[in-house]
């Protein structure tokens, strides 16, 4: 199952990237889930985005934050 993420990564104060909607987890663990679990997070990424309207990207997804959550989902 492809990827949402539309290339113009930017979270907000909950660590959701406002590009895609995914929170970070769900961005790192991607290529570890299984295709149910991925359509769950496609089906809720309309919800997200309409409930993130108006924010702004408050820090940007950089390594150290993707380490971060590898290492808080046992990634590495």
């Amino acid at each position: 199952m492809q990827s949402p993420c539309v290339a113009n990564c930017g979270l907000n104060d909950q660590d959701y990237c406002m590009g895609c909607g995914r929170h970070i987890d769900e961005i790192v663990s991607w290529s570890q889930v299984d295709d149910s679990r991925k359509q769950a997070i496609i089906d809720a990424l309309p919800a997200r985005k309409k409930a993130f309207s108006g924010q702004q990207n408050t820090q940007t997804q950089g390594p150290a934050k993707w380490h971060e959550a590898k290492v808080r989902l046992g990634l590495e």
